[in-house]
């Protein structure tokens, strides 16, 4: 029976908030052809199966599509493999490698902006109207839409729509800071849903860091 943990990616600095996350660090024990029934089930945005964990090899699936990348799924299983003593200098989702290092405590993944599944950044005139915006339409696809709280010193209020992965509304959305980060091309702090907190900054390379805090919140005997 593989074991299951469920994890909140991108906590505030009292640990509050962040988007829920299922790993299973024992991905190979789950069938292929059972992973999205998985997922769906346990209906979080996304779930990962981590098929080796010495080499950061990942499958992410939200409750209907699979993913080739994806942000938090990324931050929270580069965690919880430090956790479980087999950290990692990169993870390997079918997308390619993906940087992974710490910071002051703080998880961060590095990865291309071009990763980021198609957005449309509707950048908006003040936090309020993003808290009390109504989400679009489905067939509007994905929106990320974002205010500056304080621009001089990089910091935002988000809310993050992607309909095309079959998440209505996302509570934290790495991907979507990643090529938001990319586009602006400085150091941000984004507050995005209820109370999460992510940070973006590019890198050398061109390429982007996203990254936060994470919490456990069980581990659990999964029936499949």
């Amino acid at each position: 029976m593989p074991k299951l943990h469920l994890l909140r990616v991108f906590v505030n600095e009292d640990g509050e908030w962040g988007n829920p996350l299922a790993v299973f660090l024992d991905g190979a024990e789950v069938p292929v052809a059972a992973r999205q029934r998985v997922a769906a089930d346990l209906g979080l945005s996304e779930t990962v199966f981590v098929d080796d964990c010495a080499e950061g090899r990942m499958h992410i699936h939200t409750p209907t599509v699979e993913l080739p990348f994806a942000g938090h799924p990324s931050v929270g299983t580069a965690w919880l493999l430090r956790q479980t003593e087999t950290p990692v200098e990169a993870l390997r989702p079918p997308a390619g490698r993906t940087g992974v290092h710490e910071s002051a405590g703080v998880t961060y993944v590095t990865a291309p902006p071009e990763w980021a599944p198609p957005f449309e950044y509707r950048e908006l005139e003040s936090p309020a109207q993003v808290r009390t915006m109504a989400p679009p339409p489905g067939d509007e696809g994905n929106v990320y839409a974002w205010a500056w709280i304080d621009e001089a010193a990089g910091t935002l209020r988000a809310r993050s729509f992607v309909p095309e992965a079959g998440i209505a509304e996302d509570e934290a959305t790495g991907s979507a800071a990643l090529g938001l980060c990319g586009r602006l091309s400085r150091h941000l702090v984004i507050h995005q849903g209820r109370g999460s907190l992510l940070l973006a900054r590019p890198a050398a390379d061109g390429r982007v860091e996203v990254g936060g805090n994470v919490r456990l919140d069980e581990v659990r005997n999964h029936s499949l």
